[in-house]
């Protein structure tokens, strides 16, 4: 019998190629189709929408300050898009990332400006920032883990939980901000911290532009949350519980162990958003400066097919439209809040593949197909 002259490793590229496409077909026309009926309601109240995703797009890219501004807004939404992906992948709907992404930042700046004082020495930068990072991201990790714990030990749902646990650590950085930890300058009247110490701040990538290391760390990051669940035991078994936990349970894991896991690492993802606006761009913690960012995320989780590689994509897809915003405003006034609108779009359509499938007449992948495909993982 003749043998194929194709190897192994043409076929697994082959194979990388196809799934690909697959995965990518569908959140791309669902940003096309956002796109296309957000520019129908410009239309309808009398704005230009091709002027206004020109504007849209010079504001994300249109130098080297606006793709500066486009990897800052973009780097939350990485870790907290990581954050709901890496739950999503454990079977998890993770929707408290904005009060875990909230303890990371209050931590951090705790951490940034009084730590020094209270050990009454200077920290040299190399300490000081691991300090911070790792701090912020292991409150966040903390206040995951408990409705974590609370699904593993009591049934007790993690979406209801998620949400109770938003309004605690909110409210309690409201106290915070407002009380022990607001800035003591008489001028002040903003809820907020005081200013982190210099050796606590991540340092720019590049002098004029406030793009930050924290950016690159955030990419560092997709590369390691990739390896966690696609390269090691542990990985596979937080995949393994997500799909099927009976299954798991079954074939002698710790279902209990793995559920709290995943929702520690997924809080101490959105630690570390919170964290790294706080060591990297503010310098402190405002009251409410990350509105929206955790609800965002699901939308980047969503979008990204809960892979790190497309989350990461989507989230600078989400930042460039955050960016440009401003600049396409100016240029047609039409309001800031249309990108609000287009992201909602995005995440009714990528929700909701079967209307992008029935418009642009995409047949749903069998499981077959996904079998053979699934070593792009």
């Amino acid at each position: 019998m003749a043998q194929s002259s194709e190897s192994p490793f043409a076929r697994r590229a082959l194979n990388l190629v196809r799934l690909g496409f697959n995965e990518l077909t569908v959140p791309v026309l669902a940003v096309v189709t956002a796109l296309v009926v957000g520019g129908l309601v410009m239309l309808v109240a009398g704005g230009d929408p091709l002027l206004a995703y020109l504007g849209l797009w010079e504001g994300a890219f249109g130098d080297a300050k606006a793709i500066s501004e486009t990897f800052v807004w973009a780097t939350p939404y990485i870790f907290a898009g990581l954050a709901v992906a890496l739950a999503f992948k454990g079977g998890l709907f993770n929707i408290g990332a904005e009060g875990q992404l909230a303890m990371g930042a209050v931590v951090a700046a705790w951490i940034g400006y009084a730590l020094p004082g209270v050990l009454k020495i200077e920290l040299p930068a190399f300490i000081h920032i691991p300090l911070a990072v790792l701090g912020g991201a292991f409150a966040g990790g903390i206040w995951g883990a408990i409705p974590g714990w609370l699904k593993a030990k009591t049934g007790a749902h993690e979406v209801i939980n998620t949400i109770m646990m938003n309004y605690i650590i909110l409210l309690i950085a409201s106290f915070l901000l407002n009380g022990p930890m607001k800035d003591p300058n008489p001028l002040n009247v903003i809820a907020r911290t005081p200013s982190i110490a210099e050796s606590a701040r991540v340092p720019r990538l590049l002098p004029d532009l406030r793009v930050h290391w924290g950016f690159v760390f955030a990419l560092g990051v997709v590369v390691l949350v990739w390896w966690l669940l696609y390269k090691t035991t542990v990985g596979f078994e937080i995949r393994t519980v997500g799909t099927n936990p009976n299954a798991g349970q079954y074939a002698g894991m710790n279902v209990a162990w793995i559920t709290v896991l995943t929702m520690g690492l997924s809080g101490a993802l959105a630690g570390l958003a919170g964290t790294i606006e706080v060591t990297a761009l503010n310098y402190r913690h405002e009251l409410s400066f990350s509105l929206g960012y955790g609800f965002d995320a699901i939308t980047v989780a969503l979008l990204g097919k809960t892979h790190p590689v497309g989350v990461a994509l989507a989230a600078i897809l989400m930042g460039a439209m955050r960016n440009g915003a401003t600049r396409m405003q100016f240029l047609t006034q039409v309001p800031v809040d249309i990108v609000s609108v287009i992201q909602s779009l995005i995440l009714l359509f990528v929700a909701a593949d079967v209307i992008v499938r029935f418009l642009f007449r995409i047949r749903t992948p069998k499981q077959g197909d996904a079998m053979m495909t699934r070593g792009w993982s």
